[in-house]
């Protein structure tokens, strides 16, 4: 690529990243209506090995060592494995698609805070500010929301993705950035299909209905999602700053709540409209050392 490319290409990433990422919990509200979520991960990830496998034969990638392979898997069991599973719980558990991507888009705050301390990265005043507007923004998505009963097992799921995809992004970038990603990616889809096929097997009936509309949504989750925008997280974790990829997962919330609004009617109020705005507003606050870097 020449420098004109390069530079289309970095602009372009990070909007191509949050909107597929947002259509991963739009999928998968179709997913779980037809099967148990855990047993439709399993299903997922067995079909994204068969497809990264071919891949790495095709590629030839340099494998990593016994030490990479190890921190590879459990790259994967955070990355893919406890904030897939939260994420699926979740909506299963009645909190609705526009709303599942709000608990896990608190991932910047608790990112900048670990990657502070742990991978040596300065966050200035400015990108703290950034960081607790979106905080802000989210809660007033958040509002009047039910959070007991049924609901509040649906939450506590996304707080389980909040975590997971928080260590999982900065124990990703620390130690697995030098593995090629076909062979990383591949080490780690194995190793959370056999995770969620244990999960399967020991907490669900793993009952599936193969609809026509379970098919295709989870075509678009194997292909698209695990590996179309998984690979570019990992492109993006490798060419910015963790709290500046963080920050982007802000503008997931407000995505995915538009895409529920067109497809399932579910609505925002004139408050959770303004935390849309807020939440644009604090990612750019948290990129702004990054694009003048």
């Amino acid at each position: 690529m020449n420098h004109n490319q390069d530079s289309l290409a970095a602009r372009a990433a990070p909007i191509l990243f949050v909107v597929l990422w947002s259509t991963g919990f739009i999928g998968t509200k179709y997913v779980v209506d037809n099967a148990d979520p855990l047993t439709y991960l399993a299903i997922r990830m067995a079909v994204v090995v068969g497809l990264m496998a071919v891949i790495a034969l095709i590629a030839r990638p340099k494998w990593p060592d016994r030490i990479g392979v190890a921190h590879s898997a459990v790259a994967g069991i955070l990355v893919h494995g406890f904030y897939l599973g939260g994420t699926a719980i979740a909506i299963a558990h009645s909190i609705p698609a526009g709303l599942s991507a709000l608990i896990p888009g608190l991932q910047p705050i608790l990112t900048s805070t670990i990657a502070n301390r742990w991978l040596g990265e300065r966050v200035t005043p400015v990108q703290w500010g950034g960081l607790v507007l979106g905080l802000g923004g989210v809660v007033l998505i958040l509002h009047n929301r039910p959070m007991t009963g049924e609901a509040g097992l649906g939450w506590l799921a996304s707080v389980v993705s909040l975590i997971s995809i928080t260590l999982g992004t900065l124990y990703q970038r620390r130690y697995c950035n030098h593995i090629d990603w076909r062979a990383g990616n591949l080490v780690q889809y194995a190793a959370v299909t056999v995770f969620f096929a244990i999960g399967a097997f020991l907490f669900e009936d793993r009952v599936v209905h193969w609809t026509r509309e379970f098919v295709l949504a989870l075509a678009w989750l194997a292909v698209v999602l695990s590996i179309g925008s998984i690979g570019l997280l990992y492109w993006l974790i490798r060419h910015a700053a963790a709290t500046s990829v963080a920050s982007l997962f802000y503008l997931v919330p407000a995505v995915t709540a538009l895409m529920a609004y067109v497809l399932f009617g579910e609505k925002l109020d004139a408050l959770a409209v303004a935390g849309v705005a807020i939440c644009a507003a604090a990612v750019f606050l948290v990129n702004r050392r990054f694009q003048r870097a």
